[in-house]
């Protein structure tokens, strides 16, 4: 079986003085095996008794994640990466609530329940989904669905050995694993690590070490259209990939405006990996889809706009069925269609909130829609919407192109959406602005 730490230890032997990591704090460049070294430092700190054992961490992109989470694997531990901005009392309600024997807090290992035996195959890894709909769930993964992910995602992606990966997305989610970390130990994909993910950072970044794919999130690229930034600002990036987040044909439209960069729409899941991606990025400026299934993944269309994907990257049984409903073309491409369960009766009429989301999101002036039942009244509709109109316009608007018994009671006009750690809509927030 090939092992994650084995593979990264063949990438050494290729080329052990090539440059692996970059911080963009203090511009310091770490080569492979410098790397390693500081990994094989951490292993030597471990006790025995943590082998066989789930061992959270929350640490930011850089070289001591790197350290950490290859010191858990070759110990025998399986690593739970949590977002680096939870507190340390989080950490600790997280860590229980996965059945974790120890976490990793302020560059200490805490023990929080009498190690346990778990019998074989240990995981490589547990990913954490969102928790947008409750606690987070611990999803394991072994060390041959993680590299098929990655390993997807660089055939498809074009990402290649002698790339430079601007890495601002978190390594610990499903997307920063795919398309950062095990391209790195896989085939040498060096990663520029931007300590703080603001326009004017990010810029300097990119000039002083010219990285060339750029895997980013809606609201991201929301930020960086709109900032004052010179249009070469990102002159040597070959590819911006999108994903986390639904991203808007408006969003994708400004920033191709801007630098003249199409982004790349990118769909997947925490239990699947990547599932499509927009090779052209063309669907992406239209909003006429995700892209096609990636190379290694199998794409077949259910009753009741459902899919499943098959790949040697999906946990456990090779088989998922993604809540988000979705339709195929013809071609294969993939139309997203909004989350299962999403529908309510108004006026005596039923009514997919998706759906309305989505013909909100088209309409001009509007870049984001968010819609749930009011919360007075649960029969009539209320909304948020990211747009630069105020409420009345909105309204003037939405006559024009919804019947009347479509148009929220209550609507919330905001300049942009907030987005969770993770770079995906923080419905809870939303929600909240809701109810008055």
């Amino acid at each position: 079986m090939h092992r994650l730490h084995d593979i990264w230890a063949d990438t050494i032997a290729a080329q052990p003085n090539a440059v692996a990591l970059i911080e963009g704090a203090t511009g310091r460049s770490w080569t492979r095996v410098q790397l390693d070294n500081l990994a094989q430092v951490f292993t030597h700190t471990l006790p025995s008794t943590i082998a066989r054992q789930r061992v959270t961490f929350a640490l930011p992109n850089g070289p001591d994640w790197f350290a950490v989470f290859l010191g858990l694997i070759r110990s025998g531990a399986t690593p739970v990466p949590l977002d680096s901005s939870e507190p340390a009392d989080n950490q600790r309600q997280l860590a229980r609530a996965v059945g974790a024997a120890f976490a990793w807090i302020d560059a200490s290992l805490e023990s929080l329940a009498p190690p346990s035996l778990r019998r074989p195959p240990v995981p490589a890894l547990f990913k954490l989904t969102s928790g947008s709909t409750g606690l987070p769930r611990a999803l394991p993964f072994t060390h041959a669905q993680l590299l098929a992910d990655g390993r997807h995602v660089c055939a498809s992606m074009d990402i290649r050995p002698d790339d430079l990966n601007l890495a601002v997305i978190p390594f610990g989610h499903s997307y920063g694993l795919g398309n950062l970390v095990v391209p790195l130990l896989a085939q040498g994909t060096a990663l520029a690590c931007a300590d703080i993910p603001l326009p004017h950072a990010l810029a300097a970044l990119a000039a002083r070490h010219r990285p060339t794919v750029f895997p980013a999130v809606p609201a991201l690229l929301r930020v960086l259209s709109e900032a004052d930034l010179p249009s070469n600002t990102f002159a040597s990036i070959r590819t911006v990939i999108s994903a986390g987040a639904p991203l808007s044909p408006a969003i994708a439209r400004a920033f191709h405006d801007k630098f003249g960069l199409k982004p790349h729409g990118f769909y997947g899941s925490s239990e699947t990996g990547g599932i499509s991606y927009d090779r052209t990025g063309d669907d992406t400026l239209t909003g006429a889809g995700v892209g096609t299934a990636l190379d290694g993944v199998t794409i077949s269309p259910l009753r009741g706009q459902r899919i499943r994907v098959r790949s040697a990257a999906v946990f456990r049984t090779g088989v998922h069925t993604p809540a988000d409903r979705a339709q195929v073309g013809a071609d294969g491409r993939i139309v997203l269609l909004g989350r299962t369960g999403r529908m309510v009766k108004v006026s005596g009429r039923r009514l997919d909130l998706a759906e309305l989301e989505a013909t909100l999101r088209q309409l001009p002036g509007i870049t984001d829609a968010f819609v749930a039942a009011h919360p007075d009244n649960p029969e009539e509709l209320a909304a948020v919407l990211a747009t630069s109109l105020d409420t009345p316009a909105v309204r003037s608007l939405l006559r024009i192109h919804l019947a009347p018994w479509k148009i929220p009671r209550r609507i919330v006009p905001i300049s942009a959406f907030p987005v969770t750690a993770r770079g995906k809509t923080d419905t809870a927030a939303l929600r909240a602005l809701l109810i008055r």
